[in-house]
């Protein structure tokens, strides 16, 4: 079996099992295997999935066939938080307290369909780590918009481009007083490993966004997942964040350095966009950023 080097904590580095196995059905230049070949390598093999359909769903495959190492159970779309709860309190009952019990769910299924189950999971306090795989949209299913799909961008179900912002998740989900919520991108690798580590030392819910360009459904080049990943930070359009117990905000990531048009030229679901809707869109970054920047502020 081959392995793969991750730090798991601190400085300390181990060196994991391969969890995810070449081969498996994603998109050539998909970003959502590396980041979960990541994860995986932080949780390691004491771990099980909850994959609800989702882009997730078809890379990890039909069992017993699946690209996953590890066990792997795919509920209905909206149950994924209430199956992780199920299948926590039977691996407790069991003594494996131990095992990490994760959900790896599309925004579909966080921000939409699955939210209520994950809001109800929330409020108790769940021990199970929930990983929402944010590509912005049901890009399996010919990629219409979600709640999570950004202002103005054109998908199957908004050609003329959606007339609603994006839905502000982690603050939904720092308000349920969780002991951890936070981003994280492939692009900054690094910071991806130490939230998962961190939060994989926790008990109680965990909830991590991680954003995953889509090559088809965001119109970009074959290779352009990962600077897209990196321009989406450095443009302030996904800032990088932590949320301890609701009250404690860190910014993990530098002030924008990049204009939001910078990173649009690089979407086709952007291309022509008017000049007005560009600042409007530059607004909503700059105002989001000083509010981040505030709360963080007064937690120092």
């Amino acid at each position: 079996m081959q392995t793969i080097a991750i730090e798991a904590s601190g400085n300390a580095a181990a060196c994991a099992p391969e969890l995810l196995c070449s081969g498996h059905a994603a998109c050539p230049g998909c970003a959502e295997p590396i980041t979960l070949r990541h994860i995986l390598g932080v949780l390691g093999p004491d771990t099980v999935a909850v994959v609800p359909p989702s882009c997730m769903a078809i890379i990890a495959g039909p069992q017993p066939f699946s690209s996953l190492r590890i066990p792997v159970y795919q509920p209905t779309l909206e149950a994924s938080a209430a199956a992780a709860s199920g299948l926590r309190r039977a691996l407790d009952a069991q003594g494996k307290r131990d095992t990490q019990v994760m959900v790896l769910a599309g925004d579909g299924g966080t921000y939409d369909i699955g939210l209520q189950c994950l809001s109800s999971a929330a409020e108790r306090n769940e021990n199970i780590l929930y990983f929402c795989l944010d590509n912005e949209g049901y890009m399996n299913t010919g990629a219409q918009k979600s709640s999570s799909t950004p202002h103005f961008a054109r998908t199957g179900s908004t050609p003329a481009g959606k007339t609603t912002r994006k839905k502000n998740l982690t603050e939904i989900m720092a308000a349920h007083g969780v002991p951890y919520v936070a981003t994280a991108s492939v692009g900054h690798l690094d910071d991806l490993r130490r939230k998962v580590a961190k939060a994989k030392a926790m008990r109680g819910l965990r909830l991590i966004t991680l954003l995953i360009p889509c090559l088809d459904g965001w119109g970009l080049a074959d290779d352009g997942a990962l600077g897209a990943a990196r321009l989406a930070v450095a443009s302030g359009a996904f800032p990088l964040l932590e949320v301890e117990d609701g009250v404690r905000w860190t910014v993990n990531s530098a002030a924008p350095t990049r204009p939001v048009a910078d990173y649009l030229a690089l979407q086709r679901r952007y291309r022509n966009l008017p000049a007005a809707d560009v600042a409007a869109l530059q607004g909503e970054i700059d105002e989001g950023w000083a509010r981040l920047v505030r709360r963080a502020a007064a937690e120092q």
